[in-house]
């Protein structure tokens, strides 16, 4: 074999061992719950959106939290608050 062939052979044998496959990559149900929380919480336009938040005295937010009073802006705080249908709507969104 000439030195072209041998080297067209080890290229491609180089290209194959290094070939990525195709297929995408699916998020989780878990992965997708922790964007749309980020998410929520990031337009969030106070600074105590969940109990877990701090206050801008460092204090945690607790019932001060808008996710723990009744009526106004509900945020995403917590893995539960995220249903099924959320997930689907993220997919369908992102063909993710």
């Amino acid at each position: 074999m000439t030195k072209v062939g041998t080297g067209f052979i080890a290229a491609l044998a180089l290209l194959s061992a290094f070939t990525v496959n195709a297929k995408e990559t699916r998020l989780t149900d878990a992965a997708i719950a922790q964007i749309l929380i980020e998410d929520s919480i990031a337009n969030y336009s106070g600074n105590c959106p969940c109990p877990y938040n701090a206050a801008r005295n460092g204090s945690r937010c607790g019932k001060r939290s808008a996710y723990s009073r009744p009526g106004g802006y509900s945020p995403l705080c917590f893995k539960e608050d995220v249903t099924k249908e959320m997930v689907q709507e993220y997919r369908a969104r992102t063909k993710g």
